[in-house]
C-alpha cells in the first residue's frame, strides 16, 4: 500500500508543542521550491535553511541561486526563527556518485543518488549540531520521486540517529503555492533541475 507522506507529515505536526519549538534542518535545493515549505513549516519549528547543492552544473548558476535563497529568506516573514547555512560547493562529489549513470533518464536512479548526496550531508549537520529534524524541500517539486526522498531520508534517520521529517510538500497545492510566492517575491526560476543532464534534457524540450 502506498504511503502518505502528507498524512504521516500532519501526524508529527501534530505532537509538535508551539510555545516551544524544535530545530529543523531543511536542505533546500533554491528559493522557489523553499518558499512554500518555509511559510508552511515555520509555524512549527525553528528553521535553519541549509543550501547544499554540489550538482549544481556552473558556479554562475550556483551563486544566482545562492543569492536568491538568502533574498527570500531576507523578505519573508516568519512565526519562527529562521536563519541560514551555506554548504560547499564540491562538483566532484557529485560527478563521482553519477559516474556511470550519465546516460539515465532524468528522474531515474542518477537522481535518485543525487537526492541521497545532498539529504545525507544534512543528516550528519543535523546530528552534529543537535536538531532535532532533518527534511529537504526536494518533494516540493512535482518532478521529483517523493517515495524514493522520504524512503531515503528513513535510512538516514536510522544511520544516523535524527528525526527525518516525512513528507510530501507538493500535496495541498504546495508547489502551486511556490510558483504564487515566486511571484510574489520576484524570485528568480530556473527551468531545469541544476546539473547538467537537466540542463541538455530542458534545452531539448524547448527546442523540439
Amino acid at each position: 500500500m502506498k504511503t502518505n507522506y502528507q498524512k504521516k507529515l500532519d501526524e508529527i505536526l501534530d505532537t509538535q508543542d508551539l510555545e516551544h519549538p524544535k530545530k529543523l534542518l531543511l536542505q533546500s535545493c533554491c528559493g522557489p521550491c523553499s518558499s512554500y515549505v518555509l511559510e508552511y513549516l515555520s509555524n512549527y519549528f525553528e528553521i535553519t535553511v541549509y543550501y547544499y547543492n554540489p550538482n549544481i552544473d556552473t558556479e554562475e548558476e550556483y551563486q544566482k541561486r545562492l543569492k536568491e535563497q538568502e533574498r527570500l529568506i531576507k523578505l519573508m516573514v516568519f512565526k519562527n526563527k529562521v536563519e541560514f547555512k551555506k554548504g560547499k560547493y564540491d562538483r566532484d562529489k557529485f560527478k563521482k556518485i553519477v559516474k556511470g549513470l550519465e546516460n539515465e533518464k532524468e528522474g531515474g536512479v542518477r537522481c535518485f543518488g543525487c537526492y541521497a548526496l545532498r539529504m545525507e550531508a544534512a543528516a550528519i549537520i543535523a546530528k552534529e549540531e543537535n536538531f532535532d529534524y532533518f527534511t529537504t524541500t526536494l518533494s516540493v517539486s512535482p518532478y521529483k520521486n517523493a517515495d524514493k526522498i522520504n524512503e531515503i531520508g528513513e535510512k538516514l534517520e536510522k544511520k544516523y540517529g535524527v528525526n527525518f521529517l516525512y513528507s510530501d510538500f507538493k500535496k495541498r497545492e504546495g508547489y502551486k503555492r511556490s510558483i504564487e510566492l515566486s511571484k510574489l517575491y520576484n524570485l528568480y526560476r530556473q527551468n531545469f533541475c541544476g546539473c547538467v543532464y537537466s540542463r541538455i534534457e530542458s534545452e531539448k524540450k524547448r527546442t523540439n
